[in-house]
């Protein structure tokens, strides 16, 4: 474990992870024309596909975890690539329906197959994609990802020196750039 993580909270090690493995796949995915942020939706859509469902944009939101205007402002790059189709929806004007083209379900796959090697890669450390170790971490994961962001809005606001926000700074001031 390197000096910066030894001491770091896990918060910002999640923080840390989180923008490593997102730049690994904007990385990856680059060559077929997508970011990372667009192969959410690409691979989101593929995997509702062919669970039969034609996803609205908000539902697609609430999959990802992507913010409603988001999903709309790259679903229309996405229209413009020739990579989805956006149609509304008859029963419900308001809503816009999301599909793949058949070059958008092309690239979904090429980008799938390339995302889960990368994976591979970046899951090595704890026995690969199919490991026991990844399999928990994933559990572990999940149950964080399941804990409402409510919890915090009722936490009392406390102005004392003690509090982990101050402890990670102390944490990242003393340490020195060459040390990382």
């Amino acid at each position: 474990m390197s000096s910066t993580s030894e001491h770091a909270t896990p918060g910002f090690l999640v923080w840390r992870l989180s923008t490593k493995w997102r730049v690994a796949v904007d990385r990856a995915v680059a060559p077929l024309g997508l970011t990372h942020a667009q192969y959410s939706l690409v691979a989101s859509l593929h995997g509702m596909h062919r669970a039969g469902q034609r996803p609205s944009q908000r539902q697609l939101a609430d999959h990802t975890g992507l913010e409603p205007l988001y999903v709309s402002k790259l679903a229309r790059a996405l229209e413009a690539a020739g990579v989805v189709d956006r149609t509304r929806d008859p029963a419900d004007p308001r809503a816009i329906r999301l599909s793949l083209t058949e070059d958008g379900r092309e690239v979904a796959r090429r980008a799938i197959g390339v995302v889960q090697g990368l994976l591979e890669q970046l899951l090595e450390p704890l026995g690969g994609l199919g490991g026991e170790r990844t399999k928990a971490f994933s559990r572990e994961l999940a149950t964080l990802l399941d804990v409402s962001l409510d919890v915090s809005l009722d936490a009392p606001i406390d102005s004392t020196s003690d509090s982990p926000i101050d402890a990670s700074l102390d944490t990242h001031l003393d340490s020195h750039p060459d040390e990382e």
